[in-house]
């Protein structure tokens, strides 16, 4: 026997959906409702910007010892460190201290030759190359040190990188010339909009600075006469933008 009580909430549930649809129809009323809220802001925000451009005080000269068909494998390794010792040497003696001088990308593979004969492969001889990187702090030695490279071995100049070596005491200053910008730019708006600037209730701050300047091989190769490539810094800009945030008055 069906319980009386479970029947009366089921008609009690089917006379509100039916009395619900019959309303949305009278009234065309849309479903679903969506009901939203808006809150006025409290504050101002304003986004300043400051660059400062720096010459830059360091470079990075990257040069490459290439070997092709040495007999064999400790023959490959003599060619490429006797060359090797020569560059570190030149570095020294133009003024590149030690610690600035690093060799990397050292290695020795053979070279496979595939016979029609045979139908295998077999070695014809031994390659092997490095990079040795030569950092300094005085600009002005960049050409010295891709002359010297080159006449004692060198067979390529794989790039040259021109960068800041303290990038944060230029930030520092980019970022007050941005906070000042954004500041006046915030009163500037204040005044335009009738409204008063309150205290700085937070500050965001996204720095950055232009890449190195890279001076590719096919660049470097390119002589200046006798004291070498003739290769010039250029400058660098390191930027910082602010976003303050200001209570409205």
């Amino acid at each position: 026997m069906i319980d009386r009580r479970v029947v009366h909430t089921y008609l009690i549930l089917l006379a509100i959906t039916v009395v619900g649809l019959y309303v949305i129809q009278k009234f065309d009323i849309a479903y679903p409702i969506t009901l939203r809220t808006s809150q006025v802001s409290s504050e101002l925000s304003v986004v300043g910007e400051g660059k400062i451009d720096v010459t830059p005080d360091t470079a990075t000269v990257d040069v490459g010892i290439t070997i092709t068909n040495a007999k064999t494998a400790p023959e490959a390794q003599k060619q490429i460190d006797d060359i090797n010792n020569k560059i570190i040497e030149a570095m020294k003696n133009i003024g590149v201290k030690k610690e600035d001088i690093q060799t990397s990308n050292y290695s020795i593979y053979p070279n496979m030759v595939y016979s029609e004969t045979t139908r295998r492969d077999s070695i014809s001889g031994y390659n092997g190359s490095a990079t040795v990187s030569v950092k300094t702090n005085s600009i002005n030695l960049t050409s010295k040190i891709i002359d010297g490279a080159t006449k004692t071995g060198a067979n390529q100049i794989q790039g040259v990188r021109f960068s800041v070596e303290n990038p944060e005491v230029y930030r520092e200053k980019a970022r007050d010339e941005a906070i000042a910008n954004a500041k006046k730019q915030a009163e500037k708006l204040a005044s335009n909009l009738g409204i008063k600037l309150g205290k700085i209730t937070n500050i965001v701050e996204s720095s950055g600075s232009q890449p190195p300047i890279i001076y590719a091989a096919e660049k470097t190769m390119m002589s200046g006469g006798e004291g070498g490539p003739q290769i010039e810094p250029g400058t660098q800009t390191i930027s910082s933008v602010v976003t303050l945030y200001f209570e409205k008055k």
